[in-house]
């Protein structure tokens, strides 16, 4: 089965998700490879500005907005499994 948004097929539920919400993932996530400081720093700055543009249009009245805010800023909280755990010390318990 096909899944579409706004005419454009989605590939998996982060791609649904990113094409339904207009949210790109990765953006506020981070990516589940390798960055360096400096794309990192770039990353969350725009992210950074688009949240701060989500969160003015939601003041201004759009419900929608909001919505996509409280999903980036959530999102701006995680940290990806495979990044998690390659910061993990193995046979301590601890995180590296």
């Amino acid at each position: 089965m096909r899944t579409f948004v706004a005419g454009q097929e989605a590939h998996g539920d982060i791609e649904f998700a990113e094409l339904a919400l207009g949210i790109d993932v990765d953006l506020f996530r981070g990516p589940l490879e390798y960055e360096t400081d400096d794309d990192r720093a770039a990353r969350e700055d725009a992210a950074r500005d688009i949240l701060a543009d989500l969160r003015s249009e939601a003041e201004a009245g759009d419900e929608i907005a909001g919505w996509d805010a409280l999903y980036a800023d959530a999102l701006t909280r995680t940290v990806p499994f495979l990044r998690a755990a390659r910061g993990y010390r193995s046979g301590t318990g601890e995180a590296a």
